[in-house]
């Protein structure tokens, strides 16, 4: 294995191309230097340089390797600081995953304002369900993840950041003749799968007396185009009133079951998800 000072030594006779020199830059004699110079060629198999009793060349794998040499030790010395910003959270690689709903909240604006402040993390993102998001936490895949779910069922075994509740506002047909809140809840709905989340789905049915379900579907804009269709009435996050599509109205519900937004994450998580969590915390 090729140590760095070796490198160093080779650098500066080859910038200088005069070994006397490069010995008074490096503060040694001239002897030890020729002498590292020539074991490094011996490790190598190469000779680095042409020498004469007047002048010092490089030969052709010599300056080859004074391109890599520069490189690795640039690389080298900026290491301790590389080191240091994936200690602190301010570089490295983030794996966030997100439901839908989050996307039309403050998702992207958390986003430009953390990649603005730590311009050295890399964002991997990934849209999910939170049965999905459980799996990818499961094998290692993500590092964090929004998620929703009705208040005090958060999953287990993660640690959170709520971060808000809302109630659900009802999607229905505008083409429909404006209908009474009982007719609201006795027409058929479009919802999600009960694997999506559980707590939500029942919540939902408890509070909705439908003709049954009409159509599920996991994205929630897929859900909101189904309405639009007049397959059925969807019960949706308030914020979600921000997606407007032809064929839509929302109304609010008395007592219409609550939902609460959550950013979640594993206790032995990277240190990148601490600066995360620290930014949503203060700016949502």
């Amino acid at each position: 294995m090729i140590e760095l000072r070796p490198l160093q030594q080779f650098l500066a006779v080859a910038e200088l191309l005069h070994f006397g020199r490069a010995a008074e830059r490096l503060h040694m004699s001239q002897p030890p230097l020729t002498q590292a110079v020539r074991k490094l060629e011996g490790q190598l198999g190469v000779q680095l340089f042409e020498r004469s009793s007047r002048s010092v060349k490089l030969t052709p794998a010599g300056a080859a390797l004074q391109v890599s040499a520069q490189k690795l030790l640039a690389e080298a010395a900026a290491l301790p600081a590389e080191v240091k910003a994936v200690a602190a959270g301010l570089a490295g690689r983030l794996r966030l995953a997100f439901v839908s709903t989050v996307g039309f909240g403050g998702l992207p604006t958390w986003l430009r304002t953390f990649r603005e402040d730590c311009p050295q993390v890399a964002l991997a993102l990934l849209e999910a369900t939170l049965d999905v998001q459980l799996r990818e936490f499961a094998t290692g895949s993500i590092d964090a993840g929004f998620v929703i779910h009705t208040p005090g069922n958060a999953p287990a075994g993660f640690e959170r950041l709520s971060i808000g509740v809302e109630p659900l506002v009802l999607a229905l047909p505008s083409s429909d003749p404006a209908p009474s809140d009982a007719q609201c809840r006795a027409a058929p709905l479009v919802i999600f799968p009960r694997e999506v989340a559980p707590s939500l789905y029942d919540a939902i049915l408890a509070h909705h007396n439908s003709a049954g379900v009409a159509q599920e579907a996991i994205q929630m804009q897929t859900i909101i185009n189904l309405v639009s269709a007049a397959i059925g009435v969807a019960w949706v996050p308030a914020s979600l009133q921000g997606l407007q599509r032809a064929g839509v109205a929302y109304r609010a519900m008395p007592g219409a079951p609550q939902v609460e937004t959550s950013l979640i994450w594993r206790v032995d998580a990277p240190p990148v998800v601490a600066r995360f969590v620290e930014h949503v915390r203060d700016h949502a």
